[in-house]
C-alpha cells in the first residue's frame, strides 16, 4: 500500500470519516487499480454526501472496472442528476459521455 493510503486509513481509524476522506481513499485505490476498495470508499462518499458529483463519477468508473456495467450505468445516471442540480456542468457532461458509451456498447447502435 502507498504511504498516502496509509495516512488516509489512519485518519479514518481516528474517526475523521468524511465524504472528502472517502473520496480521497477511493481515488487513491482507483489509481492503484484496486477497484473493489475504490468502489467501497466512493460508495461511502456518496452515502455521506449525495451531492458530491466527483465521487459519483469515480464510483461509476470503479464499478465499470469491476465489470459491473449495470451498476455503473445506474451510478452515472444518478451522478448526472446530481451534477446538473449542483450546476457541475463539466461533471454532468463527462458522465453523460460515459453513460452513452455504455448504452451504445449494450445495444450496438450509435447514439451520438
Amino acid at each position: 500500500m502507498s504511504d498516502r493510503i496509509d495516512q488516509l486509513l489512519a485518519m479514518l481509524r481516528r474517526g475523521q470519516d468524511s465524504a472528502l476522506l472517502r473520496f480521497s481513499l477511493g481515488s487513491e485505490y482507483l489509481n492503484q487499480e484496486k477497484y473493489e476498495a475504490a468502489a467501497e470508499h466512493l460508495r461511502a462518499a456518496v452515502q455521506q454526501d449525495g451531492g458530491y458529483s466527483a465521487a459519483w463519477k469515480l464510483l461509476g468508473r470503479a464499478l465499470l472496472s469491476l465489470g459491473r456495467t449495470e451498476d455503473a450505468r445506474a451510478v452515472y445516471a444518478s451522478g448526472i442528476t446530481v451534477a446538473n442540480a449542483n450546476g457541475d456542468i463539466q461533471a454532468a457532461r463527462e458522465m453523460t459521455v460515459f453513460l452513452r458509451r455504455l448504452e451504445k456498447a449494450a445495444d450496438g447502435t450509435d447514439r451520438s
